[in-house]
């Protein structure tokens, strides 16, 4: 699980610091945002499955989009919701409940 974790937050810094770097390069960087916009959905989405993947995938479209908002971190602000604030287990892990008889 840990593993599972450590790959998603890896994976979502880099994209972060992609959709933070368009922003850095003048005149180019609105256009960048364009093409990144919907590959930027189409990763949160596959990396978080389910309804909370879409909604996000759906937020990261709208932020990456829209100009002066490339500032913001999604991907690791999800990945904190996902196993910091909320404290989710994935699909792949076992719980184990066990009954005090």
């Amino acid at each position: 699980m840990k593993t599972l974790k450590n790959k998603l937050l890896i994976k979502g810094l880099m994209y972060d610091v992609v959709g933070m770097a368009t922003m850095a390069i003048p005149l180019v960087g609105p256009f960048l945002d364009i093409a990144w916009a919907p590959y930027a959905a189409k990763q949160m989405s596959e990396m978080y499955p389910g309804k909370k993947g879409k909604i996000a995938s759906v937020l990261v479209f709208i932020e990456e989009i829209l100009p002066f908002t490339d500032f913001v971190p999604s991907f690791t602000l999800m990945w904190l919701y996902t196993f910091v604030w909320k404290k989710e287990t994935m699909e792949n892990e076992i719980i184990i409940e066990a009954e005090i008889v």
